[in-house]
């Protein structure tokens, strides 16, 4: 059953059973679909804090807007776009923001532990009740990258070509640590009140977690050219004040406890783990798999995801040169796009 009310389409999956052990009763997925119903399907995975709008509307375009569309290349004149919100996430799918049918509260911090794994059965369940039986392409970025990594090895034959982007097969140490910072900050402001906060209007540490998050997406030198140590007033610079409009922003459009899962599912990413180790899980992939690395990504390195690359049995690499850093996937869309626009209209390289 698909409901929709005021931009949410959402979908029940039903039962849903965790990596954990855990079982919920009723799942829903919230999801965006674009494009015709006979078209190949595009599946796309969105980031920590994306959502489902990956094209959204003329009104408020998507993450992904520059990208899909008519035209784009990712082209919905060609294609159809499947994107959904990820299980644990806070724009329609069942996550810590949901009601527990069982005591008509929400599960907040008693949600059970998700992984990307997780994310992605979720996501195969949904796409079962909407009667798609394969996609020409997985695709994301970041966290959305690390669902495509495992699409590719929890259901090899599911798809044709995967587009991984800004991911490695494991979260470094040094996304563990920042990852770590803003749990901790968010955790340990007494506003937080151990996930039931009444609002996420007071938490300040939920800023600071959006602060340290936002100085390791992009790089030094885009902070220069932008900021130039301009001043907002005689005490204080606009690096501040940018920092300050991002923390307060996350949250009008985040729920605090959601991020702390999404972090956590992020930290624990690792295709190698249960599978002998990342190299030998990266002999598991049937599909194309088509690796993006932006220079200075400070979180998901060129020299790893090329490494990574190297040990599929078919692949190519691309390296974006950009000042923008870990999110060059979203922006800059003409000095990349073009590369997935040509590998998507080039059949399979092997059938």
């Amino acid at each position: 059953p698909t409901s929709h009310n005021h931009n949410l389409t959402t979908i029940s999956i039903g039962e849903f059973t965790f990596e954990s052990g855990d079982r919920l009763t009723d799942v829903e997925l919230a999801y965006e679909r674009y494009g015709s119903s006979d078209a190949p399907v595009i599946l796309i995975c969105h980031a920590l804090t994306g959502n489902q709008h990956a094209l959204g509307s003329e009104e408020e375009p998507g993450w992904w807007a520059g990208l899909i569309g008519k035209g784009a290349p990712i082209d919905t004149d060609h294609y159809q776009v499947i994107t959904f919100n990820v299980l644990g996430g806070c724009h329609g799918s069942t996550g810590p923001a949901s009601i527990n049918p069982e005591t008509g509260k929400q599960y907040r911090l008693d949600f059970p532990p998700v992984t990307i794994r997780d994310m992605v059965h979720a996501q195969k369940q949904a796409l079962n009740h909407l009667g798609v039986k394969h996609v020409q392409a997985v695709t994301g970025g970041s966290l959305g990258g690390m669902q495509a990594f495992e699409w590719g090895i929890l259901y090899p034959d599911f798809m044709d070509q995967l587009f991984i982007l800004a991911a490695t097969p494991y979260l470094s140490d040094y996304g563990i640590a920042f990852n770590h910072i803003g749990a901790r900050a968010i955790k340990d402001d007494p506003a937080f009140k151990g996930g039931n906060y009444l609002s996420n209007d007071q938490l300040q540490g939920f800023e600071i977690a959006r602060m340290a998050g936002m100085v390791t997406y992009r790089s030094r030198t885009l902070f220069q050219k932008r900021f130039d140590r301009k001043r907002r007033t005689p005490s204080s610079y606009d690096i501040q004040s940018y920092l300050d409009y991002q923390g307060d922003k996350i949250k009008e459009r985040f729920d605090a406890n959601s991020y702390l899962y999404l972090l956590e599912a992020m930290n624990h990413h690792d295709i190698g783990r249960e599978r002998n180790g990342w190299q030998q899980a990266a002999g598991q992939y049937k599909a194309d798999v088509f690796t993006i690395s932006f220079e200075h990504d400070l979180l998901y390195p060129y020299d790893l995801m090329k490494s990574f690359n190297d040990q599929v049995s078919s692949g190519e690499h691309y390296h974006v040169q950009t000042d923008y850093g870990h999110d060059g996937f979203l922006v800059e869309f003409e000095e990349w796009g073009k590369w997935i626009e040509q590998k998507l209209n080039q059949k399979p390289i092997r059938s």
